[in-house]
């Protein structure tokens, strides 16, 4: 019997060790494995939700044993730490607990692993690319992880607070937020951040005018924000962006950043008490130790059958790869929609006994939708055998929205347990403030 070995439990790593499990590893044909450094999975399209305070993460989190559990594969808990492609092997190192602090106080629960595999799927997502900017890295919050947006979380509640204390002293205060990066994960944060700072003022956990002394900036380097969407729709999202009282600076390269503001390439510089960099993201280093041809940003080059470039026993998708479309000539963004659609086609080959060469990937765009607060939306819809556009915005790109984190869901459980979380979290979010406020 062989052994599929999967690393990363994303969206397209957690479906496809859920499809395998229910097809190979329920009847015997195939031992699934699923490795992961965290024991949860959570949906990285809905990081900025919790870094705004919106969205509970435990409410939304998945534990991979469970999952495993229900569907037929094994999980394995700890960061893949190198691959010998040699002897099949995958290094496992020590898995801890974290002691809540940023620290392993709780000491080491399992120690370093190995364990074979006949085929290996690189699943293992992307993280930030500092783009070598001085100073991003040290000075800058990310949002890769649900810690790591928890964190902001707790720091931008505690700015506000210590603002408001300082004006109630009759000194000046402000919270000068500037986020670097004018796609999607920078604007939806932005956009959810005055939803926040208004939602924090009724409950008077600060006595901040919202429009005067929070101050967001977006940075971004192109001519305009959201350069995946038809720019139409970039100059609405824009639009919108200042009504709520976001300065949006474009055409504007960040050159350095301290601990107390961003300085872009003509000298001027912006007070940050918080800079979160959101510019663009890498493949981990994991890619490179792997001796595989990768691009640029680590990306390991795939064929088109999702076969890596110079071993056919190992498979990579989603963000960590880097899959040139043969019609057009153009690599495919890191997309959640990207990756589900390879974790199917994977799923797929992987099932079935195949003679002689793989089948093709061969990926369908439906669209981009982007979030711009908890009242609107703007996106494109592609049709499915036409190929044309059409704008979307308004409720009608919020509720699309919304649909898009129900279709991972549904991916995962099936329809019926997706309408009851659905409905469980419908009920929850009536009950409870619309921002978490501890």
């Amino acid at each position: 019997m062989e052994t599929i070995v999967i690393v990363g439990g994303g969206a397209g790593g957690l479906e496809l060790a859920t499809r395998l499990g229910d097809s190979l590893g329920a009847n015997g044909r195939a031992h699934v494995v699923l490795v992961d450094r965290t024991p949860v999975h959570f949906w990285k399209p809905l990081l900025h939700t919790v870094a705004s305070g919106k969205l509970d993460p435990q409410v939304h989190q998945l534990e991979y044993s469970a999952q495993a559990a229900n569907h037929h594969f094994q999980f394995i808990c700890g960061e893949v730490q190198g691959v010998d492609r040699g002897t099949r092997t995958v290094e496992i190192g020590p898995y801890r607990i974290d002691g809540g602090d940023g620290t392993d106080d709780d000491g080491e629960v399992l120690p370093r692993r190995s364990v074979r595999y006949d085929k290996l799927v690189l699943a293992c997502g992307a993280i930030t690319n500092f783009f070598n900017i001085p100073g991003a890295a040290e000075h800058s919050l990310t949002l890769d992880s649900v810690h790591d947006a928890e964190f902001f979380r707790k720091r931008f509640l505690a700015s506000c607070m210590k603002a408001s204390l300082r004006r109630a002293e009759n000194h000046a205060a402000a919270v000068d937020i500037v986020i670097v990066g004018g796609g999607a994960t920078g604007v939806e944060l932005a956009a959810e951040l005055c939803h926040t700072v208004r939602a924090l003022a009724q409950y008077k956990i600060h006595s901040l005018d919202p429009a005067r002394d929070v101050r967001i900036r977006i940075i971004e380097r192109g001519e305009r924000l959201l350069p995946q969407l038809n720019p139409r729709l970039s100059r609405r999202a824009a639009r919108y962006l200042r009504a709520l009282g976001i300065e949006v600076c474009t055409s504007t390269t960040v050159a350095r950043v301290d601990a107390d503001a961003v300085h872009d390439a003509t000298g001027r510089r912006y007070a940050s008490d918080m800079t979160v960099w959101a510019a663009g993201v890498e493949a981990p280093e994991l890619c490179l130790s792997l001796r595989l041809p990768v691009n640029r940003l680590k990306q390991i080059a795939v064929s088109p059958s999702l076969q890596t470039v110079g071993d056919q026993d190992v498979f990579a998708l989603g963000d960590c790869s880097s899959y040139v479309c043969p019609v057009n000539g153009t690599a495919l963004p890191p997309r959640a929609q990207v990756a589900h659609q390879q974790a199917v086609f994977l799923a797929e080959v992987l099932s079935k006994r195949q003679e002689g060469p793989l089948p093709a990937f061969q990926y369908r765009d439906y669209g981009s939708l982007v979030s711009l607060g908890p009242l609107a939306a703007v996106g494109v819809l592609v049709g499915g055998l036409s190929g044309r556009e059409m704008l979307v915005g308004g409720w009608t790109a919020r509720l699309l929205y919304g649909l898009m984190y129900q279709r991972h869901v549904m991916s995962l459980h099936g329809f019926i347990r997706m309408a009851a979380q659905t409905l469980s979290h419908w009920i929850r979010a009536k009950v409870t403030p619309p921002v978490r406020l501890h």
